[in-house]
């Protein structure tokens, strides 16, 4: 099932078979879930929340059924769930991002939920540094959808605003299983000539394109602090033909890179053999072509043995007076790893 919705995320956002490698390339085109807990999203407000707790709305993991399982208020259910509405008007949660940003794309997941979903949702959004929701200033970002039961709903969103606040509507009660809101971080102007890692998911970097996240998302490696477990990290599955896997990246604007992690922490017989990194500066452009001009990059770490369960850590040699946007992590044969950092100063 993880796989299958993770397909079905990707497919959404693109995908491609490529000739040379006759595998499928993962473009997540730079997008993140900017309503993951991991970001310091949280739910400030609900109108109700009775059957299931509307902070499961968010939860970063595949929404689960357990079968019998009943609490104090009926049945347990893995999301949001209120009450039937008795009374004029419909139900709605507030999001407080943690991370301000502009919103692509929408997932309104209603697995489990057959029956006692929503007939409609709807989302706005607000810019706001106050803490007073009343005073929110609300603007549609996507009007009311019908939604169906039991199914994930994939939405375009076409606003380019920044957007600190989210209120996601539900008409006119009911439970939907996770809501994600892929987007971008508006990357901060006070990091300008700071020597930062060019690769924090909390900065804005991202992921544009992997071959293979089979058993842990490629973001992951991008995410603040150590590991959790293995399933916190970018592991492929067991590679059975030729050739390597990789992820690119698109880092915060850098020069002078100076420092690099690479960490197998919670990988001890599935960590890869050994790794390379190639980057380059490019102005724009989409992520067909990144990816297609990625092998020509110049290498930043040549291929480089890797340990288990280890934290390595590499000096810049190949590339000290080059500016980077992009990254390519090669990975080989296959395998997994936790954490990837890369110190440099942001221009």
């Amino acid at each position: 099932m993880y796989g299958f919705v993770k397909g079905l995320i990707s497919l959404t956002i693109g995908s491609k078979i490529t000739h040379n490698m006759k595998e499928k390339i993962i473009f997540t085109n730079g997008l993140i879930d900017l309503a993951q807990p991991r970001l310091g999203t949280k739910v400030i407000y609900k109108t109700d929340d009775f059957f299931a707790s509307a902070n499961r709305i968010i939860s970063p993991t595949i929404p689960i059924f357990k079968d019998g399982v009943f609490d104090k208020h009926g049945k347990w259910m893995d999301g949001w769930e209120s009450r039937r509405k008795r009374t004029s008007g419909h139900d709605y949660i507030v999001l407080k991002l943690g991370k301000p940003g502009k919103i692509s794309k929408v997932d309104v997941d209603t697995s489990h939920f057959n029956g006692n979903q929503p007939s409609m949702v709807s989302i706005e959004g607000a810019n706001s540094s106050s803490n007073k929701i009343k005073q929110f200033k609300w603007i549609s970002i996507l009007s009311k959808k019908k939604v169906k039961a039991n199914s994930h709903h994939f939405f375009s969103v076409k606003n380019n605003k920044i957007f600190t606040h989210i209120k996601f509507n539900i008409f006119p009660d009911g439970g939907v299983a996770r809501l994600r809101l892929y987007g971008s971080i508006a990357k901060s102007k006070k990091l300008k000539n700071k020597k930062i890692n060019l690769a924090s998911l909390l900065d804005g970097a991202s992921v544009v394109a992997c071959n293979n996240e089979h058993f842990g998302k490629a973001e992951n490696i991008l995410a603040p602090g150590k590991a959790k477990n293995m399933g916190d990290g970018w592991e492929t599955r067991r590679r059975r033909s030729k050739g390597n896997d990789w992820l690119i990246l698109n880092s915060i604007d850098g020069n002078s890179i100076d420092k690099i992690e690479i960490s197998t922490h919670h990988f001890k017989g599935n960590y890869p053999s050994y790794c390379s990194l190639q980057a380059a500066y490019l102005p724009s452009k989409n992520s067909k072509q990144i990816v297609s001009s990625s092998n020509k990059w110049k290498y930043l770490l040549k291929n480089t043995k890797l340990s288990a369960n280890k934290i390595h850590r590499f000096k810049n040699s190949l590339m000290k007076k080059n500016k980077i946007n992009h990254i390519k992590i090669n990975i080989f044969p296959d395998g997994g790893i936790s954490r990837f950092r890369i110190f440099g100063k942001k221009i």
